[in-house]
């Protein structure tokens, strides 16, 4: 059977179910996320950016800026200074004595004043490193563990965690159930088994799939994952509208990652307006390397 057929068999018997559970409709994009909620409903959390979806910045890596390194709980804070409702993608690596900490290389030498591999390294001898942020300029800030980045994000971001290689996902999941951070802090995964074991051990968690092709779509449907758990990252170049819209007629949320190419030609060809292009077309949130300049476009008035 054709890939489409697959997936239009599917549709046929999934989204009949689909819009039962899900009850979320349509919504217009709006441009100020966090600000046009009721003062009830203004909770920084996943379900009521669900209840009232509107275009979301995913500030890569935290969103780095001069002096504001990767991975770091103070990049965190300058951009939740200035964009009320925002994610941010931060990175999970794991110590040599198994304390989960953000960092995205299997090295230290790149973005700390350490160097060698970070699962070599007792999290005590992290303690002593400064990050250095991608101008290659040492900072004042310190390598955070996953524990105090989701204390601290609690009611002021989101989060997605991408679990590094050799990090397991049930160590991750265990510190987010022990924060209570379900609803703030979803969980990257690349491979749909892991995504599959991730639900069945919290269904809770919201997890990000890879949602790229008409493959990749058909797994997540076969998965049984509900679409409430789900964003579905469509890759780091546009897809057509109907890929879109088969993602939309599911009641799965998209993730466009503009990061590296199509944030480069944005800012080569100072058309930062192509931002809203890519909402109109059907992403809700753009993960990006150029947090601030997106959200300038995207939310104002």
């Amino acid at each position: 059977m054709a890939m489409k057929n697959v997936i239009g068999f599917f549709l046929g018997c999934s989204l009949m179910v689909s819009c039962q559970n899900m009850e979320k409709g349509n919504h217009e994009k709006q441009t100020a996320p966090g600000q046009t909620h009721e003062a009830e409903d203004a909770s920084i959390s996943f379900d009521a950016w669900f209840t009232d979806p509107q275009p979301l910045v995913s500030a890569h890596r935290g969103g780095p800026y001069p002096g504001y390194p990767e991975n770091a709980i103070e990049t965190f804070q300058h951009i939740a200074n200035q964009i009320p409702f925002v994610i941010i993608e931060c990175d999970v690596s794991m110590t040599k004595d198994s304390v989960l900490v953000l960092m995205h290389d299997k090295t230290l030498d790149r973005t700390t004043t350490g160097s060698g591999k970070v699962s070599a390294a007792d999290y005590e001898a992290l303690e002593e490193l400064l990050l250095i942020d991608n101008e290659g300029d040492t900072t004042g800030y310190r390598i955070p563990t996953l524990k105090e980045a989701l204390e601290w994000g609690r009611d002021q971001v989101l989060f997605t965690l991408d679990v590094k290689r050799g990090v397991p996902f049930d160590k991750v999941m265990a510190m987010v159930a022990a924060h209570d951070a379900t609803d703030y802090a979803a969980i990257i995964t690349y491979r749909i088994d892991d995504a599959k074991l991730i639900y069945e051990a919290n269904p809770d968690i919201i997890i990000s799939v890879s949602a790229g092709d008409e493959g990749a779509i058909a797994q997540i449907i076969e998965s049984g994952i509900p679409a409430w758990n789900l964003l579905g990252f469509v890759g780091t170049s546009e897809p057509d509208a109907s890929h879109y819209a088969t993602l939309d007629s599911l009641g799965i949320k998209t993730i466009l990652g503009t990061l590296g190419n199509l944030d480069r030609s944005a800012a080569a060809k100072n058309n930062d307006d192509v931002y809203r292009v890519y909402v109109k077309n059907g992403a809700d949130i753009i993960a990006t390397d150029r947090t601030l300049e997106v959200a300038d476009v995207l939310y104002q008035n």
